[in-house]
């Protein structure tokens, strides 16, 4: 059944996008562009306009910097008992509002809004799971060196920056700002700008439960413009960017004549190596849902399945009977299983991918093109199945869509050498019975996460970060991640 997407919209939720304009949000208020330029923010469900929010320009997200530092000493200074309070507050209080921003996630990224909801309450435990361990972490270490006195001490790095992407924005924001808040430095984010509005919720929300002023700040605007001004600032002490290996060498290339520590979280092309001894109808399953959850739009997805030539024809023919079943629809609509991609240039691309895939010789072994969903005119693409060569464009770039290229093989060795043949290095899984089998390819493959009889598993205490052109500078989700955000001085008093 097609139905409206404002007739399901909470009425707080009506509420807040009748403001129409959207500032940004630094030191505790709005904070809006000087020069009034504005970027419409677009429902890809219905291609309709949902708000505008401000473009900043350079000087204006270097205050914003500035506003960020000028909050740190208190911040920093207070206990940890203290800090922690005020974040599990704000966990508090995004849990109780989780169905508002939920709303507001799916309608301005094109996410189903039960898959919404779930990333907003992984924001809430991921929050809460640092501020956690950050009340274990000993600040003070004791060196056993002979004739000294010594010890280390951490202490938070200042104001930290952070780029963050359409496709995961409350979510990523929550790996993010979570272990740096609670190791007490401050924050300034800039969130896409297909994807502002939760982001500037969340600021307002924070604010409004008594977080600091200037500890949280959003800052709106272009890549171009406000994202680079940030990336570009000399007085942020640690960079985090979230995207596309081709920007995150530009914001590498920035913090390094900075001399700022930077992490990248980046693109992957993943492969999912499928032996013969597995449930051939459950994995396939399985994988399906990998492709088409949030349309595709994950990088590390598994894009890439390496099918054991003695099940490959029965593996297909599962997929394709159970992608004839997945529900296209708005992502308002409880009955959708996938919604549309983010906007026109997303759309396009994953068509275009398509297109020179087939084109260098790839088969389709299922769907692709545009989807129609009526009574509404969204960016909405059919999952497809391609199949060929492994040296294809398609199998080799990363597509960002519900598109999965398929390919067979005989041995163990030779997955495992398929599967390494890329440039990326974000997430590989492999799907076997035999658990032997399964640990040696799983630490044969080479990339920063490997999963067994899964795919896109995220628990928190595990780290996960890339290699090669997936990423560098550390990982989420871990200790790791949160002492990161300490610096350290070591002391030393001579003994004689």
């Amino acid at each position: 059944m097609n139905i409206s997407p404002l007739s399901r919209l909470l009425p707080e939720v009506t509420q807040f996008l009748n403001n129409n304009s959207f500032p940004g949000f630094v030191g505790g208020k709005d904070y809006p562009a000087a020069t009034g330029e504005l970027i419409a923010t677009i429902d890809p469900g219905s291609g309709n306009k949902i708000a505008d929010i401000h473009d900043l320009a350079a000087a204006e997200v270097d205050h914003a910097v500035d506003i960020a530092n000028l909050a740190f000493p208190a911040w920093s200074t207070l206990s940890q008992a203290d800090r922690g309070a005020v974040l599990l507050r704000l966990a508090d209080a995004v849990e109780q509002r989780k169905p508002i921003i939920a709303q507001i996630e799916a309608l301005e990224a094109g996410k189903i809004e039960a898959q919404a909801e779930g990333d907003v309450q992984n924001f809430v435990d991921t929050l809460r799971y640092f501020v956690q361990l950050a009340e274990g972490v000993e600040t003070r270490t004791k060196l056993d060196v002979a004739d000294h006195d010594a010890w280390t001490y951490k202490q938070p790095w200042g104001a930290c920056a952070f780029i963050f992407p359409w496709n995961f924005p409350f979510l990523l924001i929550g790996w993010g700002i979570s272990p740096a808040l609670a190791a007490g430095n401050t924050v300034v984010i800039k969130p896409a700008e297909d994807t502002s509005l939760s982001a500037i919720y969340l600021a307002q929300l924070a604010t409004e439960i008594g977080v600091p002023d200037g500890v949280i700040n959003v800052v709106t605007g272009r890549g171009e413009t406000a994202g680079a001004a940030l990336t570009n600032n000399t007085e942020i002490k640690r960079m985090s960017f979230t995207g596309s290996p081709e920007v995150g060498q530009l914001v590498a290339a920035a913090c390094g004549r900075n001399l700022v520590p930077v992490k990248l979280e980046l693109g992957g092309k993943g492969a999912a190596v499928v032996f013969d001894d597995v449930d051939v109808a459950d994995t396939a399953e399985k994988l399906v849902g990998a492709i088409t959850f949030h349309t595709g739009q994950v990088c590390c997805d598994a894009t890439r399945w390496m099918i054991h030539s003695d099940i490959y024809d029965e593996f297909l023919e599962h997929c394709k009977d159970r992608l004839e079943q997945v529900r296209i629809g708005h992502p308002l609509d409880p009955s959708s299983e996938m919604g549309p991609v983010v906007n026109a240039k997303q759309c396009d691309r994953v068509l275009g991918y398509q297109e020179k895939g087939q084109a260098a010789g790839a088969e389709c072994l299922f769907g692709g093109g545009r989807a129609t969903v009526e009574g509404f005119e969204g960016h909405y693409v059919k999952p497809a199945l391609l199949a060929g060569s492994l040296d294809n464009v398609a199998a080799r770039e990363e597509i960002f869509g519900p598109v999965a290229y398929l390919a067979k093989f005989e041995t163990e060795e030779e997955a495992i050498e398929m599967a390494n043949d890329t440039n990326y290095g974000l997430a590989n899984s492999v799907w076997t019975d035999d658990a032997d089998r399964a640990a040696r390819v799983a630490e044969a493959m080479v990339a920063g996460n490997s999963w067994i009889n899964a795919h896109n598993v995220f628990a928190h205490g595990v780290p996960y970060g890339g290699v090669n052109k997936s990423g560098l500078g550390g990982g989420v989700l871990s200790i790791e991640t949160l002492l990161d955000y300490y610096r350290s001085t070591s002391v030393v008093r001579p003994l004689t």
